[in-house]
């Protein structure tokens, strides 16, 4: 069965003071493989990162359901990993108490928590930074020790919310590599919101394309291309026919918010 069913996915957001009600998401219904790399796409305000959120159980739909291996989701769980486009990291823990966080909470052993954060400090390149407040580091390094923190909980499916939304160009770059070459030795599920066309097909094995609010799915596009993934595959006939594609379609959908 899929790992998760987004099932007829409704949010309407009340009116304040008398306001007419915001319809953010259409009923939307999608199935998720186990290992999928699902990003994304739509213009701004078409319900993106509100359908993550409720993926996530940070908010609950007006109608339909998100079932995980079976199970609805009704609440934040250790299951689902979260990575936001802001650093959400506890400014006074360092990188390595940041990362064993949610490994304390859940009651591992403190030898285990610093062998299991040693090990996702050398996955994410932060090997010598361990002792480090946020406020030390870069924002590509702080959003590194955030996946680190992720991934470092053993989810079953891994939501971020536009995470390199932040970052220069060259750093998001590195960043897409190496979040990349971790799911290509884990295969984790992952749910990745972005507005970046080709972000998101360097990324993913599928790309969802979400209609102008209030936002339900166009499209979900395969993307074939082969793994490893390098970067200089982002030059090829190949991606640039995808990219052709998803960018009329992002445009058709954003005229219409204009």
């Amino acid at each position: 069965m899929s790992k998760l069913v987004i099932d007829g996915v409704n949010r309407i957001f009340p009116g304040v003071r008398g306001a007419v009600p915001t319809e953010a998401l259409k009923p939307t219904s999608l199935e998720v493989q186990d290992n999928d790399f699902i990003t994304i796409l739509g213009p701004s305000g078409c319900g993106k990162s509100t359908l993550l959120r409720i993926v996530a159980g940070l908010d609950r739909p007006t109608a339909g359901r998100v079932l995980l291996d079976g199970e609805p989701v009704l609440a934040p769980g250790p299951e689902r990993g979260m990575v936001f486009q802001s650093y959400t990291l506890f400014p006074w823990l360092t990188v390595q108490q940041n990362i064993c966080f949610g490994l304390r909470e859940k009651g591992v052993p403190p030898a285990r928590q610093q062998e299991i954060a040693a090990h996702y400090v050398g996955r994410v390149g932060l090997r010598g930074f361990e002792h480090h407040y946020p406020k030390m580091l870069s924002g590509g390094m702080q959003q590194r020790t955030a996946i680190a923190r992720a991934l470092a909980n053993d989810p079953k499916i891994l939501l971020l919310d536009e995470p390199f939304g932040a970052l220069d160009n060259q750093t998001r770059s590195l960043m897409q590599e190496l979040l990349l070459g971790i799911w290509e030795q884990d295969r984790k599920t992952v749910l990745f919101v972005t507005h970046d066309i080709e972000e998101a097909i360097f990324m993913a094995n599928r790309v969802v394309v979400m209609t102008a609010r209030p936002g339900r799915i166009k499209c979900d596009l395969a993307i074939d291309l082969p793994h490893p993934r390098h970067y200089t595959i982002k030059t090829s006939p190949e991606f640039s026919a995808y990219k052709a594609r998803l960018t009329e379609e992002i445009r058709v959908e954003s005229l219409k918010v204009t």
